[in-house]
């Protein structure tokens, strides 16, 4: 690798927490790094930190946080065969290396604006709050994961929840049993959704059903855009209970338990979901609309099943989410919406493809392309009619998953031609 700057930033910013929702320190960090290189640092109350210095012509951009799974934050980084990975935890070079490329180029030139937002892997919250002015005309964000890509389109999507009441009541007989599913790769649920990766949660629903015994209590899942790794419940059965697959591990407890009233509902409501692509966009050559379930927990007497549905418009946007509305309500769930981001209708401009004539001076056969995940592109332009914007970053296989890596020699591909472009403008 020729950017060890670039690197040993990265390993630096690997050492401070900063899973979402935890991004304090990380934040801190940023912000006396941009003050102490010369740039004016506004941090806004979502956590943004937005730094100019000059008279800039383009404005790089990436999030700061990361999905933490296995044993993140805490990371052990391993350089191995050209790839940077890190021991039994998801890696955060999504996003990380694009903060880290931001980092060198701070220190490189005079005139340039950097955004680094807040919270993105939990719904583009940094993004979604943004208020600032921007010095540039020209946003280039940092968050692609295939360096013959430059992205100018992606889905929205939208994080339904549906909850339904975790009254219980006593059987007469029965044994108690804790099944865990574990050892799934995982994934991320949008770029990765076509690979039809096991689903933790509804493999220990299957299993539960298929055995006839009834939930005391249920959770599974990681995040609310990673496919699910893991799932455990406890439960009542009068049959014995036992696995002879190695992702299912069944426990005999003591004692006897209550179980949930609605145990049926739930376990019909995660088993009769259709998990994974909904429609797939030929032209485009991805998925056009695609739901995963990603977690279940109890909570506050509750029951709550997670979704996170992306499409390629706003109309799939609004039937899925009728969708699950309606299966949800005929199983006595109620559901709410925590967050949703508007597709990025693909739309390629000068600026595009001028990061497309440099990134094709390394890449010959690099093409304009749409992503089946969120991007902040299209959020943090929206009503800016005047910005022009797209996407780059280097190859990151298995992004929200303990099997993250980062193709090193992509690094310099993409740093040079983040380079290239600033000084191009």
């Amino acid at each position: 690798m020729k950017e060890v700057q670039i690197l040993d930033k990265f390993k630096e910013i690997s050492q401070i927490p900063h899973c979402s929702f935890n991004t304090k320190e990380l934040r801190d960090f940023l912000a006396n790094y941009a003050k102490n290189h010369g740039y004016s640092v506004d941090v806004d109350e979502v956590g943004n930190i937005h730094a100019i210095k000059g008279e800039p012509k383009i404005c790089l951009q990436s999030h700061y946080d990361m999905v933490c799974v296995g044993h993140a934050p805490k990371l052990e980084l391993v350089e191995k065969d050209g790839f940077l990975s890190a021991k039994e935890s998801s890696l955060g070079a999504d996003n990380g290396m694009g903060v880290a490329i931001m980092m060198q180029m701070m220190k490189e030139f005079e005139n340039l604006e950097c955004l680094f937002t807040n919270d993105e892997e939990v719904g583009l919250i940094g993004a979604n709050g943004f208020d600032g002015n921007f010095a540039s005309k020209k946003l280039l964000n940092l968050d692609s994961e295939d360096d013959s890509e430059v992205i100018v389109g992606c889905a929205g999507g939208i994080n339904i929840f549906a909850c339904i009441d975790a009254d219980t009541k006593t059987v007469s007989s029965g044994d108690v049993y804790e099944v865990i599913v574990s050892g799934y790769p995982g994934g991320h649920s949008g770029v990765e959704i076509q690979k039809d990766i096991p689903n933790a949660i509804k493999i220990l629903a299957r299993f539960i059903r298929q055995n006839g015994a009834k939930l005391v209590s249920i959770e599974g899942g990681e995040r609310s855009n990673s496919i699910p790794v893991n799932a455990k419940a406890v439960v009542v059965s009068q049959n014995k209970l036992k696995s002879d697959d190695l992702h299912i591990c069944v426990k005999k407890l003591d004692g006897t338990a209550k179980i949930l009233k609605n145990s049926d509902q739930i376990l019909a409501f995660i088993n009769g979901f259709s998990q994974g692509v909904r429609s797939y966009d030929v032209e485009l050559n991805l998925p056009k609309d695609s739901v995963n379930l990603s977690t279940v927990k109890n909570h506050n007497g509750k029951t709550w099943v997670e979704f996170y549905a992306r499409s390629m418009s706003m109309d799939g946007i609004l039937r899925l989410e009728f969708e699950i509305g309606e299966m949800a309500s005929a199983l006595g769930f109620d559901i709410s919406i925590n967050e949703r981001s508007n597709p990025w209708e693909p739309s390629a401009d000068e600026f595009a493809y001028a990061v497309l004539d440099e990134l094709q001076k390394f890449k010959p056969d690099a093409k304009i392309k749409a992503i089946h995940a969120g991007l902040e592109c299209g959020v943090l332009c929206e009503g800016r009619d005047d910005m022009q914007t797209c996407s780059i970053g280097p190859n990151i296989y298995s992004p929200h998953s303990t099997h993250e890596r980062c193709e090193l020699a992509s690094v310099d591909i993409i740093a040079s031609v983040v380079r290239n472009i600033i000084s191009r403008y």
